[in-house]
């Protein structure tokens, strides 16, 4: 199961650098993961501030 980013995202960036396959973008507010790229390795939710890379 991919991650997704809840709207807990406070838009930092640390997770996008973390990202092995870069699957993370920036949205108008918020990070955004694109679920068909993403390896569910958890390394973004590891880096995340606020927890808001969660697995779908």
């Amino acid at each position: 199961m991919a991650y997704f980013i809840t709207k807990a995202c406070i838009n930092c960036g640390a997770c996008e650098t973390e990202c092995p396959v870069s699957c993370i973008s920036p949205a108008s507010d918020a990070y955004v993961i694109d679920g068909g790229v993403c390896i569910d390795c958890g390394a973004c939710a590891n880096v995340c501030p606020v927890d808001a890379p969660v697995q779908q």
